[in-house]
C-alpha cells in the first residue's frame, strides 16, 4: 500500500514508460474507471516542439491577472515533482500527491490483472491525477502541455476549448517520424472536431499537414503570421520588446523577462489563444491583463538569468530546433565578450548537431560534459562526441570535463565583467545544475 510521498513517487516512477503498442485505449479505460475525471473539466490543449511550456506559462499569467484560477499540467519538472500539477503556478502539496496516487492505485493494479499489454504507463498514471485533481474544481481552466507527440500522448484524451500547435522542428524522431509532414501529423493529432486551433510560426510543408487536418475537422484556424502577427522589437536591459496585432486588438509595446524572438511568438500564441478564449466564454477581453500578463512571466530554465555577477544563464535548449533558436538569440544580441557554452547532452539526442551548431557563434567557446541522465536515459559521452563532431575552423570543442561541478568552477574562473556563462544541452541537466548553484550556501 502507499502511505508516503516517497511511496506514492516510487510507484509512479516504477512503471515502464512506452508499450510496444502505442494506444488510448487503455488510458480511456483507465479515466472510465475513475469516473471519466477529464470529461468534468475546461481545458485547453498545448503541443508543439518547442515553446509549450512559455506559451503555457505565458497564457497562465494572462487568465490570472483576468481573475481566473488557473490549473496546468506540464512535464518534465525542473526540481520537484509535483510541479507537474500546478493552480496559479503553485504546485500542489506532497499530501495531494499521495491522496491522488491512492485513489489511482487500485485500478491499475487490476488493469495490470486483465489488460494483455499490462496496465497504464508511468505518464499515463501522472496524467490520470491530473484529470482527477482538476475534477475535483480546483481550477476554472486547465493548460494541457501533450507529453510527446499529441494523437497517441495520453493526454489526448480530452476535448478540449481550444488547441494550440506553437513549433513543428526535430525532436524524438524515433517514435513521431523522420520528416518535419510527419511530426506534424502526431502534433495535429490534437485538433478536435470543430474546435478552433491556433498554430505558430511553422514551415511550410508541415503547415500544410495541420492545414489538412483542421480542415477534415471542420477546425477555425488561425496561424501566427497570417490570422495575427508579430513583431520583435529588439533586446534591451534583459527585456524583449515586441507588437502585438489581431483584428481590432493592437499592442504596440508589450514586454516580457523571457528572451530571444522566439519567445515574442510564444507570447503571441497566448495572447491570441486568449482573445479566443474570451470569444468562446463571451468574456470581455482585458488589454491590462495582456500586458500584466506578460509583463510578469517567468519560466524556470528558459534563458534564465541566475547569476549577475559573473553572468550565469541556463536555458533547457534539448533538440536542434531550440538550439538553433538559441544560435540566433547569441549571434544577435549577446556579441560583446565572450560566451563559454557548458553543454550536457542526453545520448539519443541529435547530439554532435547541437553541438556543431553551438560552435558556429563567433565569441563561443564549447565545454563538453557529462551528467546522470533520468531513469534509464544516457548522457552522451563526452569524449565520444567530441570525436564525433565536425572540426568548426580549427576546433568546435574547446574542452572537455567529464564532472560538471569541476567544469563550471573552472569556467567561472576565467569570465570576465563582458563575458556570459551559458549552461544548456537538455533540461534535466539544468534541472541538477540550477538546484546546485541557487542552493542555500552553508
Amino acid at each position: 500500500m502507499i502511505e508516503t510521498y516517497d511511496q506514492a513517487l516510487s510507484f509512479i516512477h516504477g512503471r515502464t514508460k512506452f508499450k510496444k503498442i502505442p494506444t488510448l485505449k487503455r488510458m480511456r479505460r483507465f479515466l472510465d474507471e475513475l469516473g471519466a475525471p477529464d470529461k468534468k473539466i475546461k481545458a485547453i490543449h498545448i503541443a508543439g516542439t518547442n515553446g509549450k511550456g512559455s506559451t503555457l506559462a505565458f497564457l497562465r499569467n494572462i487568465l490570472q491577472n483576468d481573475g481566473l484560477k488557473v490549473g496546468s499540467f506540464t512535464s518534465p519538472f525542473l526540481i520537484k515533482f509535483n510541479e507537474r500539477i500546478s493552480v496559479n503556478g503553485v504546485p500542489i502539496s506532497d499530501e495531494t500527491i499521495v491522496r491522488l496516487t491512492k485513489q489511482v492505485y487500485p485500478i491499475v493494479k487490476e488493469l495490470d490483472r486483465i489488460l494483455p499489454e499490462g496496465g497504464p504507463t508511468e505518464f499515463e498514471i501522472i496524467t490520470a491525477m491530473m484529470f482527477q485533481y482538476f475534477s475535483e474544481g480546483h481550477a476554472d481552466i486547465v493548460l494541457i502541455e501533450v507529453g510527446l507527440g499529441g494523437l497517441l500522448d495520453s493526454t489526448n484524451v480530452v476535448m478540449p476549448e481550444l488547441s494550440v500547435i506553437t513549433t513543428i522542428g526535430w525532436d524524438h524522431m524515433h517514435i513521431l517520424g523522420d520528416t518535419l509532414p510527419k511530426i506534424a501529423y502526431q502534433k495535429a493529432g490534437i485538433i478536435k472536431p470543430a474546435v478552433p486551433v491556433i498554430v505558430g510560426k511553422i514551415p511550410e510543408a508541415p503547415l500544410q499537414v495541420i492545414e489538412h487536418v483542421a480542415q477534415k475537422h471542420d477546425s477555425p484556424l488561425m496561424v501566427l503570421g497570417k490570422q495575427f502577427l508579430v513583431r520583435d522589437l529588439g533586446f534591451k536591459n534583459w527585456q524583449q520588446r515586441f507588437s502585438f496585432s489581431s483584428g481590432s486588438q493592437t499592442f504596440e509595446q508589450l514586454t516580457t523577462q523571457l528572451i530571444g524572438d522566439y519567445q515574442t511568438n510564444n507570447a503571441a500564441l497566448a495572447i491570441q489563444s486568449y482573445l479566443e478564449y474570451c470569444r468562446l466564454n463571451k468574456r470581455p477581453v482585458n488589454q491590462a491583463s495582456i500586458i500584466s500578463g506578460i509583463r510578469q512571466t517567468k519560466w524556470a530554465g528558459r534563458f534564465e538569468k541566475i547569476s549577475n555577477s559573473p553572468t550565469i544563464v541556463i536555458d533547457g535548449a534539448h533538440n536542434i530546433s531550440a538550439v538553433n533558436e538559441i544560435v540566433t538569440l547569441l549571434a544577435t544580441d549577446f556579441t560583446k565578450g565572450h560566451i563559454y557554452v557548458l553543454m550536457g547532452v542526453l545520448a539519443d539526442k541529435q547530439a554532435d548537431k547541437m553541438v556543431e551548431k553551438m560552435a558556429t557563434v563567433k565569441n563561443v567557446s564549447v565545454v563538453l560534459t557529462k551528467f546522470k541522465g533520468p531513469g534509464k536515459r544516457q548522457a552522451a559521452n563526452p569524449e565520444a562526441l567530441e570525436k564525433k563532431v565536425e572540426s568548426q575552423k580549427g576546433q568546435t570543442v574547446t574542452d572537455v570535463i567529464e564532472n560538471w561541478q569541476e567544469a563550471l568552477q573552472v569556467i567561472q574562473q576565467k569570465l570576465t565583467a563582458d563575458d556570459m556563462l551559458l549552461i544548456t544541452g537538455s533540461l534535466y541537466f539544468i534541472s541538477d545544475v540550477r538546484k546546485y548553484l541557487l542552493a542555500p550556501q552553508n
